[in-house]
């Protein structure tokens, strides 16, 4: 199952407005908001065909919450657009007062998430938005992992009754999931079984720990690999079980160590099997300018970080 072959490179921001696209021919209900950001958010070509259903409201944000939460009333599906950080830190008060409060059906769909933004710098470079979605009580919090897991997830949360936080990126990244895989709100993906350490990846981490997985597996060191696309609710049956079987557990995220998904799966393991832990994140740090890859190499994101904690914790 390590044997995989990308069968493209594309970005995720394109996985979700393939997505988007889909729902606006199969689902009258759905409507788009984008707050002056269309092409970045690959929102053009349903704005384009659904005139009528898309509202551009500009550099206001916060505005576009309280739009969206008031569509919701009428029975309609919005879909917010902008980039991650204004998807939230920008306008936590009004998802937190006016969609998670009264558990609006509002979609929060955020592009440009974590480091790799690259030349954006730290201003832009939101990595605490997973803890901060996670906290709000009711909000399904998801970061797919390629183009085909995106646009599967986009298309999954349409369904979903209640406010989601859909995370996704700028970077082409290798396509790798099967466009044929289900996406169910809340399991994770078992990728590969293995029995001397666990490895829990999200989002762009997750090909980077199947890069690492397939070298600590020629090293002899049998890896249990897991993408946690649904960070929120978490699969913590599937986590438990991994880690009863492994006795060890890394967990891999674009996402500050501090609130994000290895916080999550902590506090899991914590209250139902005490694992020894390791962690793949950004350690208490703001961002900065470069390329993707630049930033990934020096805040320790790589494969060849997973490979090295790898072998730490399993002894080699």
């Amino acid at each position: 199952m390590l044997d995989f072959n990308p069968t493209s490179s594309n970005d995720t921001r394109s996985g979700f407005g393939a997505g988007l696209l889909e729902l606006g021919r199969t689902n009258p209900k759905v409507v788009g908001l984008c707050a002056d950001l269309i092409g970045s958010l690959k929102m053009d070509a349903f704005q384009k065909e659904f005139p009528n259903r898309f509202f551009q409201v500009g550099i206001a944000e916060a505005n576009m919450m309280g739009v969206a939460a008031g569509l919701t009333i009428g029975g309609f599906i919005p879909f917010t657009g902008t980039f991650a950080n204004f998807s939230t830190g920008r306008v936590y008060d009004q998802i937190r007062q006016s969609i998670a409060y009264s558990g609006k059906n509002v979609k929060i769909c955020a592009s440009h998430a974590g480091l790799t933004l690259g030349e954006d710098g730290a201003t832009h470079q939101i990595l605490e938005d997973v803890g901060m979605m996670s906290m709000l009580p009711g909000m399904v919090v998801i970061n797919p992992c390629d183009y085909n897991q995106t646009k599967a997830a986009t298309l999954a949360i349409a369904d979903h009754q209640g406010p989601v936080y859909l995370r996704f990126g700028r970077p082409k990244v290798p396509v790798f999931v099967p466009q044929d895989q289900p996406f169910v709100i809340g399991k994770g993906w078992h990728i590969h079984e293995g029995s001397d350490l666990t490895i829990i990846a999200t989002g762009h981490l997750v090909w980077k720990s199947i890069e690492a997985a397939r070298e600590l597996e020629k090293e002899g060191i049998s890896v249990d690999l897991i993408n946690i696309h649904t960070i929120k609710p978490l699969d913590e049956e599937l986590i438990i079980r991994s880690a009863r079987k492994t006795g060890k557990v890394i967990v891999a995220e674009e996402h500050q160590i501090n609130g994000g998904l290895g916080a999550l799966v902590a506090q899991c393991l914590s209250r139902n099997h005490p694992t020894k832990m390791g962690f793949i994140g950004v350690h208490d740090s703001f961002g900065e300018s470069g390329t993707p890859d630049q930033l990934m190499e020096k805040y320790g994101l790589g494969s060849k970080d997973v490979i090295a904690l790898g072998k730490f914790m399993a002894g080699h």
